[in-house]
């Protein structure tokens, strides 16, 4: 898949660095949204999917949120309303690591990218929040639940109900991010994280997301069958078979 001017890509081995390039504020609009669709469901496919970084070109903005010129009639709003719902649909079931890489303003629609994201690394200067409901408008239901979820309903509240932006040290507070680095090392310590993560047993690693974020609204029924099905994915694997066997060697000489 091509690069866009508005979503670069690099990749260097299993980690792929997704730069939101429309300056000043790389507001979302469907055109970068569906990029991010796009690349995103790209990645998936591969046989093993690499680990993600997303971060904003420059310091002052992660992004801005939703561009606000495509909110303006309800025609012209809802196709870009169910293309980012598929986009966090995305985020939340990409099979291997997705880190954000945060400088600046994350704020609405970007800030939902946080919450769904499985590492967040900020820089002391970043903003984070809902400003929606001051600017007549309304997140994401699913960004909505996400945060209630992610943050617990007292934090959520207070950021959805009052529209106000909280700091870095606020954010890591409620769990809105998970690390606070200085500007110059915020990219390279969520390469660093990525990569981490990505070292895992792949398989496992997509089983063990994909019971964390998914499986909130599942019955016993379906989970005890995700729990079974998942038996094939990693008893039958190498990699995860040699690392219950070094397990077992280091146990048997305590």
């Amino acid at each position: 898949m091509a690069n866009s001017d508005i979503l670069p890509v690099e990749r260097e081995g299993d980690v792929a660095v997704m730069t939101m390039n429309r300056p000043p504020a790389n507001a979302l609009n469907i055109d970068l949204i569906s990029d991010l669709v796009d690349r995103m469901r790209s990645f998936a496919r591969e046989q093993t999917p690499p680990g993600i970084v997303l971060t904003g070109r420059g310091n002052r903005f992660f992004s801005a949120g939703g561009d606000i010129k495509e909110v303006s009639t309800v025609e012209v709003a809802t196709p870009r309303l169910k293309t980012f719902h598929a986009l966090l649909c995305e985020m939340e079931r990409y099979p291997g690591p997705f880190v954000c890489a945060v400088r600046g303003y994350a704020v609405g629609g970007a800030f939902e990218f946080l919450l769904h994201a499985d590492y967040v690394v900020a820089n002391p200067e970043c903003q984070v929040g809902f400003p929606e409901i001051n600017h007549g408008l309304l997140p994401a239901v699913k960004g909505m639940r996400q945060a209630a979820q992610k943050l617990g309903q007292r934090a959520a509240k207070q950021l959805l109900y009052r529209g106000e932006l909280i700091d870095a040290s606020k954010a890591l507070e409620v769990g809105a991010v998970d690390e606070v680095v200085d500007t110059d090392g915020v990219t390279d310590r969520a390469i660093s994280i990525c990569r981490q993560l990505r070292s895992k047993d792949a398989k496992l690693f997509a089983a063990i997301k994909r019971s964390l974020n998914l499986t909130g609204l599942m019955s016993d029924d379906e989970l005890d069958a995700m729990t079974i099905g998942d038996l094939a994915v990693y008893l039958d694997e190498d990699s995860s078979a040699d690392a219950r066997a070094r397990f077992l060697a280091k146990s048997g000489k305590v």
